[in-house]
């Protein structure tokens, strides 16, 4: 079972899609709650997307295996991505809407934790640093997008409607303010779309982990609300029309970010 498609560019951009993948392993899968089953808390056709993005020179890099086996955009240590606010697990055992996911007696143990944090989490983790070395050996420098969606209304962790597009750049500390006002230019001028920058969604582990500006690594999040180009119930359908429109905002977003150049 790959736990990754990596397509590699030769631009300083990485693409990497986390949260897309459905795969799930049958001694995780026998466990699951009939909540969980259809996996309602996938990044849904975020990988369709950015299916542009190597046509453009970009990496893509996206993970396979669900967020249900191995969360990797969290701290495999354990610490909060949010002090204060509700955080789900490196291994998660409840759903957005607050149900279980595993059924009675089944949720992993410690053990099962740090086995999917070495089989899983670390070498896709391997993966994603390699590609940053190769790039920065390139260039100089690299530049990760982490792109992910959410549904708009999640009240476990946000009141009302979230915004449709969500820039994180963990306070501006994951990422130089000029490779930031790069994406914003793009994102606070896209027609027809809302935006908030470090608002609920600061960026998570993989943002803040892979960003030191001062190393010539630059990271940032964009976390979109799902209404932009499906359908939120289930079985999720992909919206041709909706989702074009947003493509578009992503592909003037990426190429801003390909066309920043880093001054030493």
């Amino acid at each position: 079972m790959a736990l990754w498609r990596l397509v590699s560019g030769d631009s300083p951009l990485i693409v990497n899609v986390p949260h897309a993948g459905t795969m799930v392993p049958e001694a995780v899968g026998s466990r699951l709650t009939f909540a969980a089953r259809p996996l309602p808390d996938t990044d849904w056709h975020v990988e369709k997307l950015y299916d542009f993005a190597p046509k453009v020179g970009a990496t893509l890099m996206t993970a396979t295996q669900s967020r249900y086996v191995v969360d990797l955009n969290r701290d495999p240590s354990g610490a909060e991505l949010y002090a204060g606010a509700d955080n789900t697990e490196l291994c998660p055992t409840r759903t957005f809407a607050d149900e279980p996911i595993y059924t009675h007696g089944g949720a992993p143990t410690p053990d099962e934790v740090t086995q999917r944090t070495v089989t899983s989490f670390l070498p896709y983790h391997q993966a994603l640093a390699m590609e940053v070395k190769r790039v920065k050996n390139i260039h100089g420098y690299a530049i990760v997008l982490d792109g992910h969606s959410i549904r708009s209304e999640v009240p476990r962790f946000f009141n009302g409607r979230l915004p449709d597009l969500n820039l994180g750049t963990a306070s501006g500390l994951s990422c130089a303010l000029e490779v930031q006002a790069a994406a914003v230019s793009i994102i606070a001028n896209a027609t027809g779309f809302t935006h908030v920058v470090n608002g609920r969604f600061k960026g998570g582990w993989i943002t803040r982990h892979y960003g030191h500006p001062y190393d010539n690594v630059h990271a940032l999040q964009l976390e979109m609300a799902q209404r932009c180009y499906m359908d939120e119930a289930p079985p999720y359908p992909w919206d041709p029309a909706r989702a074009a429109r947003l493509v578009e905002v992503l592909r003037r977003l990426v190429d801003a970010l390909i066309a920043w150049r880093h001054t030493p």
